[in-house]
């Protein structure tokens, strides 16, 4: 068989072997739940698979695991589905939306998340100890799929990435062990799943460091049109003497005149600069002074507030919808490349394209793991809507942007990958991480099992 192009068994009935060594439920196609069971976050791609084990934890993990491997299945995982690559068509999908425990040590400043646990519900429950995760702009987002690409946080800049923070992966290899893996307990696998994204094992939990953080200054600062150009030159500007402690990035976005948008966003091209800061409020008002000072806002919401209303800061879309995306790490900008994204991507642009580009630097440049180019400055991401746009045209678009930026490029990142990208993945590491991940892969997964 050719792994890379295997050709997959077909289920055509609930195997009735694996129904019963699960706590669980299996689905094959045409069973009440398959539907709801193989859809995620993200519907513009969406698993088919020939079976799908919703685990109840991490022994469901290891007889799915076990299963696959005995009857030639390639296996696939999901949570919420936020950051769906490659979409399976057979095989079998281990679903962890029920492995959501979620622990707190307060005396160890540690958590334990589960397989399907979401960051929103790591914030709660750290918050009443005054100690919070190293977590992403959305809440609804899975703790583990975030945390195996690296983790991009809203406090990047000061915590470093959410891989540097994890203490212990508990991981189902291609053999159909349960393992507990740690920087001094098989530390090539360790480091190789943190960053290194996913394909080496099924991860059913992670213990990782939390932060001493109560509270944030942080909000947003929205220009117009009128004031685009001038309001990026600034951003960049400003972005070259900032402290560790303030972590930013801005969000591109022309909403189209339709009903479904809000009436005072509704036709505009807006410029959202998002701010995260650790220091007093008094502080970053004058950290933002110079922002302020291009002139006036559409919007101004900076202010101190708890970190578990961290998440209006970004205000992420909750609803599912179709999306494809990619993303290019960059050594540096200037505001006239950054001018030309804007005509592209812009109110003219052929399809709507989200663009956001995150500061990066700071802690986010030390640490170990398999993060990719952490000397990169900037993170350039692209996302456009798929209803009614074929990806073919989205692609042809993404390739435009990151052409004018190719002198700049370091690389991609794992976790802003959304659809499949084939062999282009491959740039979300330098040589030696990558080499070091395929040899965790040929240890840990020599039949390629987990081939999706």
């Amino acid at each position: 068989m050719d792994i890379m192009n295997p050709t997959v068994p077909a289920v055509s009935a609930a195997p009735a072997e694996l129904a019963a060594q699960v706590a669980g439920v299996v689905f094959v196609p045409g069973d009440e739940g398959y539907e709801t069971e193989r859809s995620g976050f993200q519907t513009g791609h969406r698993h088919r698979p020939s079976v799908i084990v919703g685990a109840a934890g991490a022994a469901d993990v290891v007889a799915a695991v076990r299963y696959a491997r005995a009857n030639g299945l390639p296996v696939s995982v999901q949570s919420t589905g936020h950051g769906l690559a490659a979409a399976t068509d057979g095989g079998l999908l281990v679903s962890t939306r029920r492995m959501d425990e979620v622990r707190i040590d307060a005396g160890a400043r540690t958590a334990w998340a589960g397989a399907g646990a979401l960051w929103g519900d790591v914030i709660e429950e750290a918050a009443p100890y005054g100690l919070a995760p190293v977590n992403g702009s959305s809440p609804g987002v899975g703790v583990v799929g975030y945390t195996l690409g690296g983790g991009l946080g809203i406090l990047g800049r000061e915590f470093g990435y959410a891989s540097d923070r994890v203490r212990l992966v508990e991981v189902v290899t291609a053999d159909g062990a349960l393992r507990q893996v740690t920087p001094e307990r098989d530390a090539g696998l360790f480091r190789a799943l943190l960053g290194g994204g996913h394909g080496l094992g099924v991860v059913t939990g992670l213990k990782f460091g939390l932060v001493p953080v109560e509270r944030v200054y942080g909000g947003q600062l929205v220009f117009g049109a009128d004031l685009m150009d001038e309001a990026l030159a600034a951003y960049l500007a400003w972005t070259e003497d900032l402290p560790g402690t303030l972590t930013s990035s801005v969000g591109l976005i022309a909403y189209p005149d339709v009903p479904a948008v809000p009436g005072h966003l509704r036709g505009r091209y807006l410029a959202h600069i998002r701010i995260a800061y650790t220091g007093t409020a008094e502080d970053g008002e004058r950290l933002v002074a110079p922002l302020r000072a291009v002139g006036p806002r559409v919007a101004d919401t900076l202010h101190d507030m708890p970190y578990t209303e961290s998440h209006t800061i970004h205000q992420d879309p909750q609803t599912p919808h179709a999306y494809d995306g990619d993303s290019v790490l960059l050594s540096g900008l200037d505001a006239a490349e950054l001018r030309t994204v804007t005509a592209l991507t812009g109110p003219d642009a052929p399809m709507m394209t989200v663009v956001q580009l995150n500061h990066l630097g700071g802690a986010l440049a030390t640490g170990g793991g398999s993060v990719g180019h952490r000397d990169a400055r900037y993170l350039l991401r692209l996302l456009s809507p798929l209803d009614g746009t074929d990806i073919a045209s989205v692609r042809a678009l993404h390739e435009e942007v990151r052409a004018v930026l190719s002198a700049r490029a370091v690389g991609r990142s794992v976790n802003f990958l959304f659809g499949d990208h084939g062999d282009k993945a491959a740039g979300a590491h330098e040589e030696p991480v990558r080499l070091r991940t395929a040899a965790a892969k040929a240890a840990y997964d020599p039949g390629n099992l987990f081939r999706a």
